[in-house]
């Protein structure tokens, strides 16, 4: 065969084992688990830290604050040193509320401690707060930029408790208006799933362990017994790390795609794109070159060398694009996309290729994971 042959052959190979072996990665039907109703509805405390968030939070926190909850719960937004008036819009936004939704406290924690990301500085902050006051029986955090519809909590604690979970995560339904984010965020998630499929995170027995830090519910009993969040408060991309302690301790988790939870904060632009993904594509590989160069052969034969080889005339090739274009075909209708986008994964993926070369460079450069003026090593 020729080299053309074997290059495309391989890359074939690797697509027929991520069909075959990769926990069907591509499915998008895994949603909330049945939900059923406990006798006594537990309290929760929703913990929301936020930093530079006034323009989001109108869109947002008027949905969280109007959850339809039987049982007692509150919101503890935390202001993470933010100059925009992050906290005064806060409180202006629940003044103007229902009285029967739910209180809202907003607080600030300072500036982050030696080893703290400023998020989880804040979660814990927060979740200190929210025990001292509530001593509730689950914890919602969620992002400032996370919009819940109205039984999004009732939903999530009728799940976690019907199944016995300890941490249920749902990936929200992040924005794909703009023409970057309909070819870039789609992408992202079929990822993150390809990375971390969610048939496998759920499986108690299993190892792999992830979650959606923009909707995490935590059974507090499962907080205390995993330490969080002090046990993971170096931690760049928490939520992973978050799901992981919660697993090794002996906890169940689950994670799937939301209807009722989505991301309001817009990327209509490629650089904000490139900022949201560059900042911890490195730190995903451990900060290591050698990883840095396995992930660069990997990408490249997975998704390059079929459009690339089939351009060329290798059926071989042209076989490994259709099988990548199909699994790409369910993410696309779940985020309402024409299926013949899936024709364009190679470009998004080089672009992603990009992104992860730029993380590293940041990162050899000493400015790490910046994100919102804030710089991790």
């Amino acid at each position: 065969m020729s080299a053309l042959t074997w290059t495309a052959s391989g890359s074939l190979a690797a697509w027929l084992w991520l069909l075959l072996a990769q926990a069907r990665f591509w499915r998008t039907d895994i949603r909330l688990p049945p939900r059923s109703e406990p006798q006594a509805w537990p309290a929760v405390a929703v913990v929301v830290p936020a930093r530079d968030e006034a323009d989001v939070l109108p869109l947002s926190l008027p949905g969280l604050l109007a959850q339809d909850y039987p049982g007692r719960a509150e919101i503890f937004l935390v202001d993470d040193g933010s100059t925009d008036g992050t906290g005064e819009v806060a409180r202006r936004l629940a003044s103007q509320q229902a009285p029967h939704d739910l209180p809202l406290t907003v607080t600030s924690p300072g500036e982050p401690g030696p080893g703290w990301t400023g998020k989880l500085w804040a979660l814990r902050h927060g979740m200190a707060l929210a025990q001292e006051r509530t001593g509730a029986g689950f914890l919602l955090l969620t992002d400032a930029d996370i919009a819940h519809a109205p039984d999004s909590l009732r939903d999530l604690v009728s799940a976690a408790t019907g199944a016995r979970l300890d941490l249920l995560s749902q990936m929200a339904r992040l924005r794909a208006d703009s023409a970057w984010e309909r070819l870039i965020v789609p992408a992202f998630v079929y990822f993150f799933a390809q990375l971390y499929p969610f048939g496998r995170v759920n499986r108690p027995a299993s190892r792999t362990a992830a979650a959606a830090g923009g909707c995490v519910l935590l059974r507090t009993e499962a907080a205390v017994r995993a330490d969080i969040p002090e046990s993971i408060r170096h931690a760049v991309i928490d939520d992973v790390t978050l799901a992981r302690a919660v697993k090794r301790s002996g906890g169940r988790i689950w994670l799937g795609l939301a209807d009722g939870v989505r991301s309001v904060r817009p990327y209509e632009r490629l650089p904000q794109l490139w900022r949201m993904v560059a900042r911890s594509a490195y730190a995903q590989l451990g900060n290591s070159p050698l990883v840095l160069l396995g992930a660069v052969a990997a990408l490249t034969l997975v998704y390059l060398v079929p459009p690339l080889t089939a351009l060329a005339g290798s059926p071989v090739g042209a076989a490994a694009w259709a099988v990548m274009a199909l699994t790409y075909v369910p993410m696309l209708r779940y985020y309402r996309q024409p299926p013949w986008c899936a024709l364009a994964l190679p470009v998004t993926a080089a672009l992603y290729l990009l992104m992860t070369l730029d993380s590293a460079l940041r990162h050899h450069r000493g400015r790490g994971a910046a994100w919102k003026g804030r710089t991790y090593a």
